[in-house]
């Protein structure tokens, strides 16, 4: 056994003496996990004043000065309210007047107040509280229980200018929520609400502003859409010709346009399990396309196949497009058809990458029959799992059956309106494909002319 000496004992003490004496870290105030905050922006003359609602709680790393059982003690914090208002809110957020930036926000108002205070139903109400009198120091208010209003002004060199903000205040909580309120000279107040940081905001944005907006929006809609780029897969799998994809892909696109549209202009169910059982049809549609192909059904009329998913991925879109909408100021339907033009730019440059790959790997490594059922195989799992996964959540949603009133009455005549479009598309489609065929166009035959591209019989008359 080893003996330790005096020496060694004496040292061990002496150092386990200034761990014990060294201050202890300060505990860093903890992310708080939801934070509303409530903003108006107001241009008036020459000058662009923000208004802005937060709970104290969201400053962290400051600690405020408190008394008794963690009463905020007003007066004496009301300078480190201040800077921590300048650091959390002024600095991260930013004005462009007619496409140039503005200088800084400046704090020229604050003031602490109580919880459930109704003071930003308006902004004349708010306006008038933010620069009222504090609240007496013998205030009894918890200051995780606090909220901060601030006044903020810009210099603008008119109140008419295009107004575009863009707030970054996600950081205040691990979900930030904010309800951003823009009141134009003479118009109506514009509302917008939503979570995180939503980018560059144009408070009443022109045509082409919305629409590029939602070409991007709906171009990265596809990108990060994992569902819909699976299904493309399905249909290009056995395919892969760019020509014989043409009338696939359109009747997709016409098919999702029309419940999309229709979606946003409120013909969707309102009840919460339908996005659940859209969610559920997406993937039911994945599985089902990756078994016909690889049962190596007849591709001629596939397109009709892809237009009844299409209705469903239409919806599926519109759950996305919904909360977007409120950045579209007055221009609804452009935007609308933006989106769409970005949903079909994402797709034809998913199909331009995929293509050739998949043309690469079975004209040099993979076997036509092999190749199509063992990659719609993998889809199909994929898209089985996530079927199931989808329906358990869907079946925990309860079903009613309607009440039979007016409303209900004008709700299946809207239904009726659309099953009506619906069939003039199909009917509309089957006249086109057939002059495109008429024409040349190339059919929905598989590369090899079998029905997984194998060698197919050689057309009568054909000469070897």
């Amino acid at each position: 056994m080893l003996r330790s000496s005096p020496i060694d004992r004496r040292t061990a003490a002496l150092v386990v003496a200034m761990v014990l004496l060294l201050p202890s870290w300060p505990e860093a105030h903890e992310i708080p996990m939801d934070v509303a905050v409530q903003a108006f922006v107001k241009p008036e003359g020459r000058t662009l004043r923000l208004l802005v609602r937060v709970p104290l709680g969201a400053f962290r790393d400051y600690d405020f000065p408190q008394r008794g059982p963690g009463y905020l003690q007003i007066e004496e914090a009301d300078d480190l309210i201040r800077e921590a208002a300048e650091r959390w809110i002024g600095e991260y957020v930013a004005f462009e007047e007619g496409g140039a930036r503005l200088p800084a926000p400046e704090l020229v108002a604050l003031r602490v107040s109580q919880p459930g205070d109704r003071a930003f139903a308006t902004w004349e109400r708010a306006f008038q509280n933010v620069r009222a009198p504090p609240l007496r120091p013998e205030t009894e208010l918890y200051w995780q229980q606090a909220a901060v209003d601030m006044l903020f002004e810009v210099p603008i060199v008119d109140e008419a200018s295009d107004f575009s903000i863009e707030p970054q205040w996600a950081h205040l909580g691990l979900r930030t929520l904010t309800v951003l309120r823009f009141l134009p000279p003479g118009g109506a107040e514009r509302a917008f609400q939503y979570t995180g940081n939503p980018g560059l905001v144009r408070l009443d944005p022109r045509w082409h502003q919305a629409a590029w907006r939602f070409v991007v929006f709906g171009f990265d809609h596809i990108l990060d859409g994992i569902d819909h780029i699976l299904f493309l897969l399905c249909l290009v799998v056995p395919i892969r010709s760019v020509l014989a994809l043409v009338p696939i892909v359109t009747s997709f696109t016409i098919a999702h346009s029309i419940t999309l549209i229709a979606s946003a202009l409120g013909l969707a169910p309102d009840a919460l399990w339908f996005p659940p059982l859209i969610e559920t049809l997406i993937a039911l549609s994945i599985v089902f396309m990756a078994f016909e192909n690889i049962l190596g059904r007849p591709l001629a009329k596939r397109w009709m196949i892809a237009f009844a998913f299409g209705l469903v991925h239409g919806f599926g879109f519109s759950f996305a497009l919904s909360e977007s909408l409120q950045f579209a100021g007055s221009h609804l339907l452009t935007s609308l058809l933006a989106f769409n033009v970005g949903v079909e730019l994402g797709q034809l440059f998913v199909l331009a990458l995929v293509v050739p790959v998949l043309r690469l790997a079975f004209g040099r490594w993979l076997p036509e029959v092999m190749g199509v059922v063992v990659l719609s195989a993998i889809l199909a799992h994929t898209g089985w799992h996530w079927m199931l996964d989808r329906g358990s959540g869907l079946l925990a949603y309860e079903f009613t059956v309607p009440a039979m009133n007016a409303a209900f009455a004008a709700t299946l005549l809207r239904w009726i309106m659309l099953g009506l479009i619906v069939v003039g598309a199909v009917w509309g489609l089957r006249g086109a494909f057939a002059w495109w065929e008429g024409r040349g166009g190339a059919r929905a035959e598989p590369m090899g002319g079998g029905a997984h591209g194998g060698p197919g019989p050689a057309p009568a008359g054909a000469t070897e």
